[in-house]
C-alpha cells in the first residue's frame, strides 16, 4: 500500500501529491505502543518530590503513654503515632522517581504510529514555500488560515536552526513548533493537526538507522 499525501502551497492550493512507501511508517497504527509512549511521557514529567513526615521523623518520646490495662483510657502507643494530634502520617509519602524508560526503537515505532494516524486521518498537511528570512508571524498565521487550520497544530521544521520560522510560529495560540529530529509521539498525538514543511517531510521520510 502506498500512502498519498497532498502537498499545498501557502495559499492553500494543492501543488502535488507525495507518495509514501508503506515500509516507512507501517500499515497499521500500534495503539497499545502509542498509549505506552504517551503514559511514559506523562510519567517522566512528574517530579516525584511529594513528602510527608512519618512516625520516625516526628519529635516526641517513644514511651508508651499509658499502661495497657487498668487506666480506663484507650490503648495508646507512643505520642508519635498517626492517630495522635501532631503525630506522623500513616503511610508517609517519600520522594520517588516515576520515570519509565522506553527503548529507542520503541520510541521510534510509537512516533511512526502517531504520524501514520495523522496521515490516515488526513490531519497531516505538507506545505511548500513556508520559508522565511526574518520572523513574520502574520505570514504564518495567514498560511494556517488558508490551510483551514484553526485548532491545535504541530508545526514541524526541517532543522533546529530555522530560527525565522520558529519565531514566527511560536507566538500563535495553540501552535507548537518542533524540529523533525525533536519529534515525539506525545506531541504528534495530542495536536489536532500536524503541519510539515516540505524539507521537514524529506527528513521524516529518511528511515532512521
Amino acid at each position: 500500500m502506498v500512502l498519498k499525501v497532498p502537498v499545498y502551497n501557502t495559499e492553500g492550493r494543492k501543488v502535488e501529491t507525495l507518495e509514501i512507501d508503506e515500509g516507512r511508517f507501517g500499515t497499521k497504527v500500534n495503539t497499545a505502543l502509542l498509549k505506552q509512549a504517551i503514559v511514559a511521557y506523562h510519567a517522566n514529567k512528574r517530579r516525584g518530590t511529594a513528602a510527608t513526615r512519618g512516625r520516625s521523623q516526628k519529635e516526641g518520646s517513644t514511651r508508651k503513654l499509658y499502661r495497657q490495662k487498668g487506666t480506663g483510657y484507650a490503648r495508646r502507643g507512643p505520642i508519635r503515632t498517626n492517630i495522635m494530634r501532631g503525630g506522623g502520617a500513616a503511610f508517609a509519602k517519600t520522594p520517588r522517581s516515576f520515570r519509565q524508560d522506553l527503548p529507542r526503537k520503541m520510541r521510534q515505532k510509537a512516533l511512526d504510529s502517531a504520524i501514520l494516524a495523522k496521515i490516515l486521518g488526513r490531519n497531516l498537511v505538507v506545505v511548500e514555500g513556508l520559508e522565511l528570512t526574518e520572523p513574520k508571524t502574520k505570514f504564518v498565521a495567514h498560511a494556517l488560515a488558508k490551510l483551514d487550520i484553526n485548532r491545535s497544530c504541530l508545526v514541524t521544521l526541517a532543522h533546529q536552526d530555522d530560527r525565522a520560522l520558529f519565531k514566527s510560529a511560536r507566538n500563535i495560540p495553540d501552535v507548537t513548533v518542533r524540529a523533525a529530529a525533536e519529534l515525539n509521539a506525545y506531541d504528534v498525538a495530542t495536536r489536532q493537526k500536524m503541519l510539515v514543511t516540505r524539507k521537514a517531510m524529506d527528513v521524516l521520510l529518511r528511515k532512521p538507522a
